[in-house]
């Protein structure tokens, strides 16, 4: 029988001293299961330092990483070294990960103690990203809820959904005294106002806060999602890895027939399903990184069942809202796979679109 390792070193996540974007891509997804996450986080830093990166502009991806890493294991002074040389990387504040390396900045001020004003006055210059940029509300909302602001959270997603909202009915000439005409797309060309509307709806609900007009809307959403989704026959292109997809079949034996007997046949599912979105002309394809706790947890808020196809694509619809969460598709042919099984796309998910 095979030995099983619990842990994998740095050099057989990445066994080369060049790091390409792609190699940032399976670090962010294995570091914290490697025996030094630490020492990845260091050697990152040092990348950038001794100009290792394949791509030199994602100095500011790599730093951005190394404190992420850095925080998650508790150091505390190391990550936010880590996260100040990362804004200092990006010579553009427009540039969009920038605010990302802000946020995270923030939250790890937040998390150090007594420097929660310079946190605020970080989020608040980001505050009109949360109109622009499709990935602002997940950070920003996320770095506000680590310094316990939940409530400034929702307060920031709702002035800035009103006034997208506002906005769009004005230019349509054409809204009601008690709902907004607004046209929201699917998750494959999501906007600011999609995003929004899921993360302000995301926030609201862990406030226990009751329904408005725009959760309403967030509601309506999901549903067109499950009606796209049964009128398309697509997949809701969750991904769950191995040992979540082993435990998803365990817990939940129906769900084979939506997302495969085996493994090997749930990724075969989704890489035919990327294939003909690409075919449609489909961009900025991506699956999304989930899990049995984040899907039974969706659909105990939702008080819903795993198994309905409204919470999967409600809690699909949510995930999207994640940077984190979504992995992009395709990979280049000698890059690692997107599935994480750490072989090449070539030799590992790209054949199975052909079977």
């Amino acid at each position: 029988m095979r030995r099983l390792r619990p842990f994998r070193t740095y050099r057989e996540i990445v066994p080369k001293d060049v790091i390409t974007t792609a190699d940032l891509a399976e670090i962010r997804r294995t570091a914290l299961g490697a025996a030094d996450p630490l020492g990845v986080a260091a050697d990152l830093a040092d990348a950038v330092e001794q100009g290792r990166l394949a791509e030199p502009d994602s100095a500011g991806e790599a730093l951005t990483l190394a404190a992420e890493i850095a925080e998650i294991r508790s150091r505390l002074d190391a990550a936010l070294r880590y996260a100040d040389r990362a804004v200092e990387a990006y010579p553009s504040a427009d540039d969009p990960r920038a605010g990302i390396a802000r946020a995270v900045r923030a939250r790890i001020l937040f998390r150090t103690g007594g420097r929660e004003d310079e946190a605020m006055a970080e989020l608040t210059a980001l505050r009109p990203l949360l109109t622009e940029q499709p990935d602002a509300p997940a950070y920003v909302s996320a770095a506000l809820e680590t310094g316990g602001r939940a409530k400034t959270s929702e307060e920031w997603l709702s002035e800035a959904l009103d006034s997208l909202l506002g906005q769009r009915a004005k230019a349509a000439e054409a809204i009601t005294a008690t709902e907004p005409v607004v046209e929201v797309g699917p998750p494959e060309t999501p906007g600011v106002t999609f995003f929004l509307l899921q993360q302000r709806h995301r926030v609201r609900r862990n406030l226990n806060l009751p329904h408005d007009r725009n959760d309403d809307l967030a509601d309506r959403l999901e549903a067109q999602l499950v009606r796209r989704a049964q009128q398309t026959g697509e997949t809701d292109l969750l991904f769950f890895p191995q040992a979540e997809f082993d435990r998803l079949l365990g817990e939940q034996a129906t769900l084979a027939e939506t997302y495969g007997a085996n493994w090997d046949e749930h990724r075969a599912r989704l890489e035919k399903a990327l294939v003909r979105q690409a075919d449609a002309g489909g961009l900025g394809l991506h699956v999304l990184r989930a899990s049995v706790a984040g899907l039974t947890g969706y659909a105990g808020r939702q008080g819903g069942e795993p198994t309905d196809q409204r919470t999967r694509a409600g809690y699909a619809g949510e995930l999207s809202t994640r940077p984190d969460a979504r992995i992009p598709w395709p990979p280049e042919r000698n890059d690692a796979c997107w599935c994480g099984s750490g072989l090449k796309y070539k030799k590992c998910c790209l054949p199975r679109s052909r079977s």
